[in-house]
């Protein structure tokens, strides 16, 4: 199952509640959102970018998500869900999820979200600050490849 997410710095695990089943007897699809927010929330301590925001007053605000629904899930299981950013622009990048089930050990979901740089202090969009960047393409090698490739 780790070649299911080779290429995600960070990979949670996180078992399947028996509440989050719906009606229809597997996971309800908001679910898959919630596992997406649980592994964003990871990179974001492995980025410290609450440290960075409480200094600075600027972060980062979801501004769009969007999933694929590959297989259903149902209790018990375990989910690993992976993330990892794709692209960074100036004023926002890409995050790629990924959520495998552990029962079955195939892809259960995939998705991406983008963050948009958000200056809180002043409650509007702003450019994404060099060391946030820099934090990135710390745990990100291949992204740092291609932002070099592309200068």
């Amino acid at each position: 199952m780790e070649n299911l997410t080779e290429g995600y710095p960070v990979v949670i695990e996180i078992p399947v509640a028996w509440g989050e089943m719906d009606a229809f007897q597997h996971v309800n699809n908001i679910v898959y959102f919630r596992y997406f927010e649980c592994a964003r929330i990871a990179y974001f301590e492995k980025l410290n970018l609450l440290d960075l925001m409480n200094r600075t007053g600027i972060g980062v605000i979801l501004a769009s998500t969007s999933c694929k629904f590959r297989i259903p899930l149902k209790y018990p299981d375990k989910v690993l869900a992976g993330v990892r950013v794709t692209s960074i622009e100036e004023d926002r990048f890409i995050m790629n999820y990924i959520v495998v089930s552990t029962k079955h050990e195939k892809i259960a979901a995939e998705g991406d979200g983008v963050l948009v740089a958000f200056n809180y202090r002043e409650n509007r969009k702003t450019l994404i600050l060099e060391e946030l960047r820099q934090r990135i393409q710390d745990i990100e090698p291949k992204l740092r490849a291609n932002q070099k490739q592309a200068l």
